[in-house]
């Protein structure tokens, strides 16, 4: 199990761990009904943290975020000697804890996607895992929710008796929503993002060989290119650039850098 602790790559407190040290604090907090705000940072996730000082704070609030994408790994071996092995690839991660939460009896809640997403989802999940006990679902309105949606939600949640809630409603958009939501739950909250339809085999994951090469933004661009365009082609030349500041010391981002959000933006 490797867990060194957080590292700052570019303002933003990415974890050092892999996928059993991960586990073993989502499936803890879990048992022990503590909050604890999860996300799976790729280069995108890091980036929307760098550009925005509120999502910075936010990110930083979370108690676990892990490197999601390959060239996230190589940055924290790079700049900071862990000698990570693998990435902790957010779609795995979810099936990981999907796994150890049939085997701790430990309840999930799904919330994001669409109606029939989800349900194909549940046939999946259940299917790999029989044991595994989902007892909720909510899809996204695929907008911001007002106070007495987000208040219906929450009480949707915490009825459900679930223990666990995996969120799937896209960068930034998640993470946002278990930073205002993860203390109120005193749960896991997973932002998961691709990962619903993903496993849902509604959208295909990149062939192993470009994942291991970091190339799976080159097959999710080519499958998407009106959506993903921007992100990819003006957000990796930043964040090369910005990395290499930092590795000559030129330019540091700080994690105090974030500052406090003016505004709750309750997504749903």
């Amino acid at each position: 199990m490797i867990d060194l602790g957080k590292v700052n790559l570019l303002g933003i407190e990415v974890c050092a761990v892999d996928y059993e040290a991960a586990v073993g604090k989502i499936i803890q907090a879990a048992q022990q009904r503590q909050p604890l705000g999860v996300s799976a940072l790729a280069v995108h996730g890091v980036m929307t943290g760098v550009t925005d000082r509120e999502h910075c704070y936010r990110l930083n609030q979370l108690e676990l975020v892990v490197p999601d994408g390959q060239p996230v790994r190589w940055a924290m071996n790079a700049l900071h000697g862990t000698k990570l092995p693998d990435r902790v690839y957010g779609p795995n991660l979810m099936l990981k804890v999907c796994q150890a939460a049939a085997e701790n009896n430990l309840r999930l809640f799904l919330f994001g996607s669409n109606s029939q997403t989800l349900d194909k989802l549940e046939d999946q999940l259940t299917a790999k895992y029989p044991n595994l006990s989902i007892v909720g679902k909510r899809p996204s309105m695929f907008r911001r929710l007002n106070e007495a949606e987000s208040i219906s939600l929450v009480n949707d949640i915490k009825g459900s008796g679930a223990d666990i809630t995996m969120v799937g409603i896209g960068c930034p958009r998640q993470e946002v929503w278990a930073f205002e939501f993860k203390n109120q739950l005193s749960m896991p909250v997973l932002a998961v993002g691709a990962a619903f339809a993903f496993h849902a085999g509604e959208l295909a994951q990149a062939p192993a060989w470009m994942q291991d090469r970091g190339l799976e933004w080159l097959y999710r661009f080519t499958r998407e290119p009106a959506r993903l365009w921007k992100r990819y082609v003006l957000l990796n030349p930043a964040y090369l650039s910005l990395l290499a500041l930092q590795a000559t010391r030129l330019l540091t981002l700080k994690p105090s850098r974030g500052q406090p959000p003016r505004n709750q933006m309750l997504y749903g």
